[in-house]
């Protein structure tokens, strides 16, 4: 092609199937006149040796739901578009070892009852019935997905690569992008044929996002946080077995997946195809002596077979007929992995107008979904449920190549692993610390990684369990349970310290700084001396972020959670004025924070600083702390007398160790997060979400009249008491009233003070009421919950805050 345009709105790089699935979707939001860039042929790299299973199952709400709705695409989309295509809707049985698994089934199943999935728990001799072939030695049960199965990778991309034709795209293969470049706000991005001018890019560049990457840091990007890793599967000879079943049947076998052992199965024609997950895994193309090829398209690594072996002879054991027949091929080709294994699907951190989506592990899968979750990023502004979990922003800058390397290693070897709610995984740790650490550690803290700083969950005392085996259950009760009650009764009754390294933080200032931070808040800003909760919203009345704001001697500074940074820093910057009368700058780094409360907190303190402490609640002052100039903040998330000392980060370390020596017991994020739950507070991303609006989360007290009027919302955030089991609610659980979905849960968890377990739901105004009785659907269980007058549970009047 020698006829590309000059100019295009959007040039996506990368003609995988993510690529064209975003340029197909433009084209259905009437967005044409987009133009597509692939080096080689379309599926040249990852896509054309998938081995194109197409499930649904997640954890996650946005995975689940991206997944779900490329199944809901693939079905249609060979009529839609009039091109040949290959889907096999076979169904799938994944394999259950333990009543843990079984469990995570029901969760699954629960998850997709809100998309309308209709997954089914089935027991041993119901499983049989489905996949006759099986040995039930050591099975609890499985899980069935009548909408999973697999699709011809070539196809797929082929149909999307059409559709989005017919819609007034442009397709360039054999033609390389080699760089960008900024005229203004438009992009210019040069390939092989000139250059094309644009409003948007995006890097759907597969497992050469990296390199793609590099080209915006310039521009304000970072490198791309991914690692690409060699995925074997084999594909044995014809079976008479299998042809002769499927014959009888009418079609093929389920695909069967056994995630405790860690492999999938599936019928290929009428063999089997294996596809292992191995512990012993490797990742290629680490720099060195293996460096990124300039081209490998259409390549493979070459077999590894060794590295198989115990997971082939237990799928052997599992369906014997497996091991009848030889193997007639090994695909081993790269797979780009993101730290946590989900894609990196959303705005390029730093470089406005500029989208990832690259890093998909299940591309697949995942890539009819991602191309409308993109779509209506860049059209609409945003998707269309919350997408947090595929937001590029959710790694900073602790996301190094070592770090992207070993986690994705680590997730690879663990495919298929339970996330047990007190579970912290090993690898990438200690990237952030905070100069308390070595204390917090000789302590008895227990770590969690957090945005990639390291913080103190619970302390444990000798001869508590720590041990990892001990954190994999769904049960709230562990070994930290009583030491977290131990650690919020000291926080309230006496006096708890809390080391919180991490926030985010911004200094905003410049002539036209009040002006600017008015304007972009929905709420009304402090005045000297005081702090306040400020909440930016979209054109839509949703929370697109939380700070807490303080007006300081020249400006004001802005105060929100570790993991939002760089959503936060890329909400600031976009609505920056371009005469320069407003400065933010990034204080993140400089900073770091103690929490010190409970009833004898003001008694602990006033030994150790010149501070006023009878400045009321709200209230924020300069002042020396055990020797170190410190601000100190009013306020407190536990919700009990007490103050948040920010301080210099090399100040931190005395500052704890004073408050240990004169008397303050030390608390963890578990307690905290107890104690947040009583007081109906609310946490990022659970219910800080661009999907919520402020006045169902019941902001309104918050809110500036003058400047957000919003209707009468049509659901409100509750708290529910619930009662009869010892596991809390995972996030987006279903909440009921008879038997009727009225809403999800946000966050759960144990009031140690109030002795009670805590659900704040989102549910629709039929089910708000004070007394009304409801149901929350729990690891396959159901608790009874009551909705209660306020989401504040302790101290609704907040007498001890203002003590």
């Amino acid at each position: 092609m020698s006829d590309l345009p000059a100019e295009a709105r959007v040039v996506v790089i990368g003609g995988g199937v993510v690529g064209t699935s975003i340029l197909y979707h433009l084209g259905l939001a009437g967005w044409p006149d987009c133009l597509l860039l692939e080096r080689n042929e379309l599926t040249a790299g990852s896509t054309w040796h998938a081995a194109g299973n197409v499930p649904s199952f997640s954890t996650d709400f946005a995975v689940l739901e991206m997944q779900r709705r490329s199944m809901e695409l693939y079905r249609g989309l060979a009529e839609r578009v009039d091109a040949p295509l290959t889907y096999n809707v076979t169904g799938s049985i994944r394999l259950a070892h333990d009543d843990r698994r079984m469990a995570e089934f029901a969760r699954v199943r629960e998850l997709g009852l809100h998309s309308g999935l209709p997954l089914e728990l089935l027991s041993v001799d119901e499983t049989v019935k489905r996949y006759p072939f099986l040995e039930t030695h050591d099975l609890a049960g499985s899980l069935w997905d009548p909408h999973d199965g697999d699709i011809d990778p070539a196809g797929l991309t082929q149909a999307l690569a059409k559709g989005a034709r017919d819609t007034g795209q442009r397709i360039a293969r054999f033609c390389a992008a080699t760089g960008v470049r900024r005229e203004g706000r438009a992009w210019i991005v040069e390939h092989q044929q000139g250059r094309t001018r644009c409003d948007i890019v995006v890097n759907a560049a597969g497992y050469y996002a990296g390199r793609v990457g590099d080209w915006f840091v310039p521009f304000g990007g970072r490198p791309v946080p991914m690692a690409v890793m060699a995925h074997q599967y084999l594909l044995t000879d014809e079976i008479p077995e299998l042809r002769a079943w499927s014959q009888a049947h009418g079609g093929k076998l389920p695909l069967l997946r056994d995630p405790d052992t860690s492999y999938y199965l599936r019928q290929e024609k009428h063999g089997f195809n294996l596809g292992p997950y191995e512990r012993a895994c490797r990742a290629h193309w680490q720099g060195g002596d293996d460096p990124l090829p300039e081209d490998f398209s259409f390549q493979l690594f070459a077999d590894d077979l060794d590295r198989l072996e115990p997971y082939i002879a237990d799928a052997m054991a599992r369906v014997p007929l497996l091991g009848t027949v030889g193997i007639r091929r090994v695909i081993n080709g790269p797979i780009p992995y993101a730290p946590d294994g989900l894609p990196l699907l959303g705005p390029m951190p730093g470089v406005e107008n500029a989208f990832e989506a690259c890093a998909f592990t299940f591309g697949i899968a995942q890539g009819g979904g991602a191309g409308q979750i993109l779509a209506d990023w860049i059209v609409k502004g945003k998707p269309g449920w919350d997408c947090w979990s595929l937001d590029p922003r959710r790694f900073t800058e602790f996301t190094d190549p070592d770090y992207a390397r070993d986690k994705a290693m680590e997730v690879y070897g663990h495919e298929y692993a339970m996330h047990f709610p007190h579970h912290h995984w090993p690898a990438g740790r200690d990237r952030k610390l905070s100069p308390a650490h070595d204390a917090l550690r000789a302590g008895g803290a227990q770590m969690g990684a957090f945005a990639g700083w390291e913080r103190a969950t619970w302390f444990a005392q000798p001869g508590d369990d720590t041990s990892a085996a001990a954190t994999q259950t769904w049960s709230r009760q562990g070994p930290w349970f009583d030491r977290v009650a131990d650690e919020v009764r000291a926080a309230s009754e006496g006096c708890g310290v809390l080391d919180l390294p991490g926030f985010s933080r911004f200094h905003v200032s410049g002539d036209g700084a009040e002006a600017w931070l008015d304007a972009l808040l929905a709420s009304r800003l402090p005045g000297p001396g005081r702090v306040s909760l400020g909440y930016a919203l979209d054109r839509d009345g949703c929370v697109l972020s939380e700070f807490s704001v303080l007006r300081d001697g020249d400006g004001f500074t802005l105060i929100s959670g570790a993991a939002a940074k760089w959503h936060d820093r890329d909400l600031l910057r976009a609505v920056l004025p371009k005469n320069g009368s407003v400065t933010v700058s990034d204080r993140s780094r400089d900073i770091s924070t103690l929490i010190v409360c409970g009833a004898r907190s003001r008694d602990v303190l006033s030994a150790l600083t010149d501070a006023d402490l009878s400045l009321p609640w709200l209230s924020h002052q300069p002042a020396r702390v055990a020797g170190h100039d410190a601000r100190l903040l009013r306020v407190c998330f536990a919700g009990e007398l007490g103050w948040e000392i920010h301080a210099p980060m090399d100040a931190i370390g005395d500052i704890y160790g004073a408050l240990r020596d004169a008397g303050a017991t030390p608390f963890g994020m578990y307690a905290l997060e107890s104690m947040r739950l009583e007081k109906g507070y609310l946490a990022w991303k659970s219910e800080i979400s661009d999907q919520y609006g402020a006045r169902e989360l019941g902001l309104d007290r918050f809110l500036d009249p003058a400047k957000a009027t919003l209707p009468d919302p049509a659901r409100r955030l509750v708290s529910l008491v619930v009662d009869g089991l010892d596991m809390d609610a995972p996030a987006n659980a279903p909440v009921w009233l008879g038997d009727r979905i009225v809403g999800e849960v946000t966050s759960a968890g144990y009031g140690h003070r109030t002795g009670q377990a805590i659900v704040l739901a989102m549910v629709t105004r039929d089910a708000t009421g004070p007394g009304t009785g409801l149901n929350v659907s729990v690891y396959g269980q159901t608790a009874r919950g009551v909705v209660q007058p306020s989401p504040c549970l302790w101290d609704p009047a907040n007498d001890r805050l203002r003590a």
